[in-house]
């Protein structure tokens, strides 16, 4: 994944861990991509104190998911449901096409919509 898209992943989970301040210039940087004398005009503060703050904050929020893990383990439930759902899709399929069995295509729906409605 890429630093930009990893940085607004942890800031979803952990911005509000944040500075309102932090919080704040991250944003304006990562999520509505202004530069860092757009951001220094905005806050009335010099370009090297957003830099800073920014450095700062992406220390913090990459220390913090380093600690707890929340972001990573987000991820692999989410790829985890995706191959359930994957695999309970081929199971429908075969017992579409080879043994139909109600119960099996009954619980083959269940899990598929489970796994659907939990991925979103």
């Amino acid at each position: 994944m890429s630093k930009n898209l990893e940085i607004s992943l942890l800031l979803d989970f952990y911005g509000d861990m944040l500075t309102d301040k932090q919080r704040e210039v991250i944003e304006y940087y990562y999520n509505e991509d202004l530069s860092l004398s757009e951001i220094a005009d905005n806050q009335g503060i010099t370009r090297q104190g957003v830099r800073d703050s920014i450095k700062r904050a992406e220390f913090q929020l990459l220390d913090m998911e380093e600690r707890l893990g929340l972001a990573r383990r987000f991820r692999e439930m989410r790829s985890g449901l995706e191959r359930i759902g994957a695999a309970a899709a081929q199971i429908k399929e075969y017992n579409d096409h080879y043994i139909y069995s109600n119960e099996l295509e009954n619980n083959a729906k269940l899990i598929l919509d489970i796994s659907q409605e939990l991925c979103e």
